[in-house]
């Protein structure tokens, strides 16, 4: 899908980050979006034009006074009261109507050296719709030998340039352009489960959209102590599976393609429960936590495709309720 660059006139950018109750976060990553922003202009070759977009989901506001004790001009701080995380991305992209490319980072990430300049560099050079970049994890304290053993935190790393199907949007670049031109949003169904990129992401390749990767453009992301557990990694491993179910679902038309996708969904989740399971039985038999816990992240996505391919979302995401982490059914369509 081609779209033609603006005819005059600096590239319009914008940093997008959402937030809920995270203050120190906030503190500590706003003044590198302020810097990137300026390193962007610098860096590129043609006229480029960076400002920072802050999200608050909370209703409160909480984030306000820290995002306002930096005074820039690129600087824009707003309040989404919509639980959800589909409701904050799309407040993003409604505050961002002017802006060609829009660049979303996690506000428990921080940048490296020159990650917005590489993203569009790499952008400018293939025209893709969406760039995706690397997450690498710093923890908070000591990492639990059980998670260290089953390297949970090791996140996928691509040669520059790969074309991808899928991407999350803790380090994504978007043309905001194309996906205007298709008519694409952040699915509120998918707001509180946290699968509404994967399904934008999706629907993005599906139509026709280049993804490329940039591992170049890297962000770390830091880990708290409470997602250092082996409990929370396994509910990431379901949750990731639920997500792919329920999107692969999603993304057929008609009850019929529908019905195939939930049986392949299904089979594909049998199929990784039961190599998990072996591959955990294999782990005790020989005694190897490498395994063991492999075989428990296995097990868990196929558990988690398989409840996603009945319609059942796993909710991390929202209000109070939501973050219990409750099933709810995600109704298509019939």
């Amino acid at each position: 899908m081609n779209t033609p660059e603006p005819a005059a006139g600096p590239l319009r950018v914008a940093i997008a980050m959402l937030t809920f109750h995270r203050p120190d976060d906030l503190a500590a990553v706003v003044p590198l979006l302020l810097a990137q922003a300026a390193d962007a202009e610098l860096m590129s070759s043609k006229p480029v034009r960076v400002r920072v977009l802050i999200v608050d989901n909370d209703p409160q506001g909480s984030g306000r006074s820290t995002v306002e004790s930096f005074t820039s001009d690129r600087l824009r701080y707003v309040v989404e009261p919509k639980p959800g995380i589909a409701s904050a991305r799309n407040r993003a992209l409604d505050e961002l109507a002017d802006v060609d490319i829009v660049v979303f980072i996690d506000d428990d990430e921080r940048p490296h050296d020159h990650w917005l300049g590489t993203l569009l560099e790499l952008r400018e050079r293939t025209t893709a719709t969406a760039v995706a970049g690397p997450v690498i994890s710093e923890f908070v304290g000591d990492l639990d030998p059980w998670v260290a053993a089953g390297a949970f935190f090791q996140r996928r790393r691509l040669p520059t340039g790969t074309h991808i199907e899928v991407a999350a949007t803790n380090n994504l670049l978007l043309d905001l352009r194309r996906v205007r031109a298709l008519g694409l949003r952040f699915d509120p169904q998918f707001g509180l489960s946290g699968a509404d990129d994967t399904f934008f992401t999706r629907s993005l390749a599906r139509r026709g959209a280049l993804l490329v990767w940039c591992d170049e453009a890297i962000v770390t992301d830091v880990v708290p102590a409470d997602r250092m557990t082996p409990r929370w990694v396994i509910a990431r491993a379901f949750s990731s599976g639920n997500s792919w179910s329920l999107t692969s679902v999603a993304l057929q038309s008609g009850p019929l393609s529908r019905s195939w996708g939930r049986l392949r969904a299904a089979g594909s989740g049998s199929t990784r429960l039961a190599a998990g399971a072996a591959r955990y039985g294999f782990g005790i038999a020989r005694r190897s936590a490498h395994h063991q816990t492999r075989g428990l992240r296995t097990l868990a996505r196929g558990a988690g495709m398989i409840v996603g391919s009945a319609g059942l979302a796993y909710q991390e995401y929202g209000t109070a309720a939501a973050r219990a982490r409750r099933l709810r059914r995600v109704a298509r369509d019939a």
